[in-house]
């Protein structure tokens, strides 16, 4: 099943990120949720999961597109990107979603 973000979620960041199989079964439930619009869980289960490893690329990536995609806040969407910049300068996928939400504010 292709991810919210158009890719396979845990296929693309199970080595290069070296997550727990915790961590991806969660990935995947934040997944599920944003396709369901359960969009309050979702946030709580990846702002947990960034309590848990606040460096974390895929939870970051997930919250901005969580806050820019579907809850219009595209001020915390940028936040977000702004950090998986920060830790992965390369990101270009980070870097086209944030110039995708910099049109908005």
């Amino acid at each position: 099943m292709l991810g919210v973000n158009g890719y396979h979620m845990a296929a693309h960041f199970d080595n290069t990120y070296e997550l727990s199989p915790e961590q991806l079964e969660q990935l995947d439930q934040a997944e599920e949720m944003m396709l369901r619009n359960d969009l309050g869980a979702a946030e709580r289960l990846l702002l947990s999961m960034l309590e848990e490893d606040g460096e974390c690329i895929p939870v970051l990536s997930n919250l901005g597109h969580l806050y820019g995609r579907h809850l219009s806040e595209f001020e915390t969407a940028i936040e977000y990107y702004d950090r998986v910049l920060s830790l992965e300068p390369d990101n270009a996928w980070a870097r086209d979603a944030r110039r995708r939400y910099l049109r908005y504010v």
